[in-house]
């Protein structure tokens, strides 16, 4: 053997590690692109993500490519972490199997440490397996739906996660942190805590997040997954962010709505149900006041995080990528969730990559979906992509060797919606089921509805023009090419897969439009 040579690459690898970029995936939790002052203009407060975008490369057409489950984090954190699109996701995307290599295996491939902080919405095998190590996470089967009353886990590198080991973290008489064991007990004592119970998921998990890059002393990089539950629902923010939005002084979007003007096949689930029917002004100015709270915490947060890594001396060789996994409605064309295919309401993300070692801060209007995310970081990185992924990466266009990287985008939501977006139009589809009687003899009524939107002149989607005259080629062009699209997706795979089928209803005789 030669020892010297053995010796020579022992100092020399390191030093090749340590020329590469650590990297701190924020994933923020239904946060909507205008959820970012900087980016959408609207009255929420998020100065610390605003300089981030500044100093960094913003992606204005970043969207989620769709998800067959009504919670649609579930299949959006399963493309973002594979690199897959919809159709190629094991089922909905609750299952990352050991063939799609996660990106936390790619950077720990790579020599890369992989540490996990935060929400993981997959099955308890993959997180084990991803990570090198990892703080508090949550969402591995005890749910409180409260931010100030969260079971959460200690990562585990065996996966397992019994609800026996759950615990809440609550104040003590001196208000000092203590954990408790989450208990039938307790899960009766759930929703909703305030401030006064506990501390709140954002800062439990920057403070996690903080004390890992504090006290990370290897030589290699690291990989952080940094996955916020906020601003998720319950929407609770302590009393000092929610005074910054006095409710009856909030601005409504344009695309507030009472109702929405029609079915579109998923109306009446869980987060439809958050608040009453119709949308008054009132209900509205509520929702959006307790969202921009969420977030401007959620901010105060990710600027600690921010400011830990230069603290450390590590801010400069890093890559910070910030990017939420959905749009929200709070109130939007009468919607609260994100079960749908408007751009704002359900698809459209904020997209961010920034941090030291991004020196050129650049605005880009290409297209790109969640599972883009992934290829792109490697590249950056200078990380292998492993042939699963089949996302695209966007460094091209970082580089300014291509506008775009894509010439279209296209969405799905269950077996009701699909949307076609090419130019600057973009074209939703609905479907309901055709005709039919109910044992009890209740009659159900199928429809198909089409929406036409310029998406560039009527961002939020306000004017529907399917009915002119003069859109009527356009519409009909748009429904072929979308067709031919959804075979090149394989979105005819969903029958077989999901049980879904959309297109046996879209093409069906039967429907009435």
């Amino acid at each position: 053997m030669n020892y010297k040579l053995l010796l020579l690459l022992l100092v020399f690898v390191p030093k090749v590690w340590a020329q590469q970029p650590n990297v701190v995936l924020i994933y923020t939790d239904d946060h909507r692109y205008s959820g970012i002052h900087a980016l959408g203009g609207q009255a929420v407060e998020t100065p610390n993500m605003d300089k981030l975008s500044e100093e960094g490369v913003v992606f204005d057409n970043a969207y989620l490519m769709g998800s067959f489950a009504g919670a649609t984090c579930i299949p959006s954190r399963a493309m973002l972490l594979s690199g897959r699109p919809l159709f190629h996701l094991k089922g909905a995307g609750h299952k990352i199997p050991k063939e799609h290599t996660t990106i936390a295996e790619a950077f720990h491939d790579a020599g890369y440490h992989s540490h996990i902080v935060g929400k993981w919405h997959q099955d308890k095998a993959s997180v084990s397996r991803a990570f090198d190590s990892g703080g508090q996470v949550m969402g591995l089967g005890a749910y409180l739906v409260d931010h100030y009353r969260m079971p959460l886990w200690q990562w585990n590198d065996q996966g397992k996660y019994p609800k026996s080991d759950a615990y809440l973290i609550s104040y003590d008489k001196k208000q000092n942190r203590v954990k408790e064991s989450f208990t039938a007990e307790k899960r009766e004592r759930g929703p909703f805590g305030t401030e006064e119970n506990g501390p709140h998921t954002s800062e439990i998990f920057a403070e996690d997040a903080i004390d890992f890059i504090e006290n990370y002393k290897e030589e290699n990089p690291f990989f952080m997954y940094l996955a916020f539950h906020a601003p998720h629902d319950p929407r609770q923010a302590p009393k000092r962010f929610k005074k910054k939005y006095p409710e009856d002084k909030i601005e409504l979007p344009p695309s507030y709505m009472p109702q929405h003007p029609f079915d579109n096949g998923h109306m009446y689930l869980r987060d439809e149900a958050l608040a009453a029917w119709p949308r008054t002004k009132e209900v509205s100015q509520k929702e959006l006041s307790d969202y921009y709270a969420i977030i401007t915490h959620l901010d105060e947060q990710i600027g600690k995080v921010i400011a830990s890594l230069k603290a450390s001396g590590q801010y400069e060789n890093t890559i910070i990528v910030l990017a939420g996994d959905s749009g929200l409605a709070v109130g939007n064309h009468g919607l609260m969730g994100k079960q749908n295919v408007y751009d704002e309401d359900g698809l459209h993300i904020p997209l961010i990559i920034g941090g030291g070692a991004i020196k050129q801060p650049q605005r880009k209007s290409a297209l790109c979906y969640t599972h883009d995310i992934y290829p792109t970081i490697c590249d950056l990185a200078k990380v292998k992509i492993p042939a699963s992924v089949k996302g695209k990466s966007l460094l091209p266009v970082i580089n300014n060797q291509k506008e775009q990287i894509r010439d279209y985008t296209y969405h799905a939501y269950r077996q009701f919606q699909r949307a076609y977006r090419k130019g600057d139009y973009k074209l939703i589809e609905y479907v309901r089921a055709p005709d039919f009687t109910k044992k009890d003899g209740h009659s159900v009524r199928g429809s198909r509805v089409t929406q036409l939107f310029h998406v560039k002149n009527d961002p939020w989607e306000t004017q529907d023009l399917s009915f002119f005259p003069e859109h009527q080629e356009r519409i009909k062009q748009m429904q072929s090419e979308m067709i031919k699209v959804a075979q090149k997706e394989e979105d005819y795979k969903e029958k077989v897969e999901y049980g879904f089928d959309f297109w046996d209803y879209y093409h069906s005789a039967l429907i009435v439009k």
